[in-house]
């Protein structure tokens, strides 16, 4: 795995993305972003999630031309109309009313992610494949009143509680957590260069 010694700004609140960031890279900050437009446009979910992912990096100030910026944003596909959106619920029961929408069966989740490097924006949105069995009440019960599904895109966190019972059909686990693969190859290919100009 290649590490850089150039700084990583996670701009975003989520505790998943900082993960899969701490993970590969030495050292990276999180500051969440505050009032940015989070509602979705018309037009597919992954014009969605981009056009979302945009206004958080429009949002984002200035900062140390050493610092590599990452904004990102994920969405739920409905499965009845992949045109319409599910995004972090609003209560335990908005989450209790997404997680009977999806259970028994497939969901695409979207995630676009923007790192700014060297000066400029880059942007990719992908997506992956989960599908979900259907849950006993006793799931059900268990997965609501352990609130992993608090700040989560479709009320599940595929590395908390839901990980024992979702399937990754298609697509990176990355994408399902909230970062684009793209994107994390991008960053890669950065602390190569980096690592190439140090050596």
């Amino acid at each position: 795995m290649f590490r850089w010694n150039m700084r990583i700004h996670l701009a975003s609140n989520s505790p998943r993305r900082m993960a899969v960031l701490t993970e590969r890279y030495d050292e990276v900050v999180q500051h969440g972003l505050e009032e940015v437009d989070e509602t979705p446009p018309p037009g597919t979910v992954g014009h969605q999630v981009l056009t979302i992912c945009q206004r958080k990096a429009d949002a984002v100030l200035a900062s140390d031309p050493s610092t590599a910026i990452v904004v990102a944003d994920t969405m739920i596909a409905d499965p009845d109309d992949l045109s319409l959106s599910m995004g972090k619920p609003r209560d335990m029961a908005h989450a209790a009313t997404m997680l009977h929408r999806l259970q028994g069966r497939h969901h695409q989740v979207w995630t676009a992610t923007g790192v700014r490097a060297l000066g400029e924006w880059r942007f990719w949105c992908e997506s992956a494949t989960v599908k979900f069995p259907s849950f006993s009440d006793e799931v059900m019960d268990h997965l609501l009143q352990t609130e992993s599904w608090r700040g989560k895109a479709g009320a599940y966190d595929l590395h908390g509680e839901m990980g024992q019972h979702a399937t990754l059909v298609d697509g990176e686990a990355c994408t399902v957590l909230g970062l684009a693969a793209s994107a994390l190859e991008w960053l890669d290919e950065l602390t190569e260069a980096t690592d190439h100009m140090s050596g």
